[in-house]
């Protein structure tokens, strides 16, 4: 069957809302191992108030929510006290409630998964011609009181920080840098382990301090050690993370350096973007499917 011309004619692609030419520009100079700033307009979006975000966490699975206390140094070990209020209250309540909140994976409800898709739908073209298949995205939302602290920590995702209310600073040193974050301790946690990392002060004047205000956002490269201050008002930042085949392999790479570690072996830590880690990572999917990997 010959289909009508106008049905085989190309259609347009649909106008961006969130990034606009400038960042997607800049997104496309710096990806994946540079961080940035970016614009965004995202603010005020009636999902992303304080109210809609009670409700949404009062909907999520316990696993999917945590906060604590705000007031925790940069170099905290292990996990912040709580404050012996509920979620909501946490929330509804976070201009005095001294506390810090993370919704994790809100793309489990629907409504916030579309939203993010839109998002991640303007800067896919460039993540998928640079890093491969946009893989496992998610969604974690940041509610955070005046002048609390996310202590020094890493993640293993691509990762878009969208500052919706207040203001941050987002501190950030070099990926791959053993001396910020050494090999052992990626290979721990890409085998289950913790990502809080050992700060020392002497680290501060080696970062890059990324001031973000309501309407701006920072994009940070995989595995980048970073801490986060608050401002002086109440914070509410959206967090937009994928994966990418070369991230997994980064990971899994890794994973095997810890294996080969174990045997007595000293690895060479995996090379960063645009360096392939197939053979490492590959070596490391067959091993962990044997009964003795562990």
């Amino acid at each position: 069957m010959i289909e009508p011309k106008h049905s085989r004619q190309r259609q347009p692609m649909p106008v961006p809302r969130f990034f606009g030419g400038h960042s997607r520009a800049d997104f496309a100079a710096s990806y994946p191992e540079g961080a940035h700033k970016l614009g965004h307009e995202l603010v005020e979006h009636p999902m992303l108030e304080l109210e809609a975000l009670a409700q949404l966490a009062e909907l999520l699975p316990a696993s999917s929510i945590e906060y604590n206390r705000g007031d925790v140094p940069v170099g905290l070990e292990g996990k912040a006290k709580t404050t012996g209020l509920t979620i909501g209250e946490t929330i509804r309540g976070i201009d005095t409630s001294n506390s810090w909140a993370v919704l994790k994976r809100v793309e489990q409800v629907p409504t916030y998964r579309a939203l993010m898709d839109e998002l991640l739908g303007e800067l896919r073209p460039i993540i998928e011609h640079r890093t491969g298949r946009l893989m496992k995205p998610q969604g974690f939302i940041f509610i955070s009181s005046p002048d609390a602290v996310t202590p020094y920590h890493f993640d293993p995702e691509h990762n878009i920080l969208l500052q919706l209310r207040g203001e941050k600073t987002m501190t950030i040193f070099p990926a791959g840098s053993a001396r910020f974050a050494p090999d052992e301790v990626h290979e721990t946690y890409h085998r289950g382990g913790k990502r809080e990392l050992a700060w020392q002060e002497s680290f501060v004047r080696d970062g890059v301090p990324f001031r973000i205000t309501a309407g701006e956002a920072i994009y940070v490269p995989v595995m980048a050690p970073h801490f986060v201050r608050n401002g002086p008002k109440v914070s509410i930042s959206l967090s937009i993370t994928w994966r990418s085949d070369w991230s997994f392999a980064e990971a899994d790479a890794r994973a095997f350096n810890g294996l080969l570690r174990r045997w007595g072996i000293n690895p060479k830590p995996p090379k960063r973007w645009p360096a392939s880690n197939s053979a490492k990572a590959l070596a490391w999917r067959i091993v962990r499917k044997m009964p003795w990997s562990d």
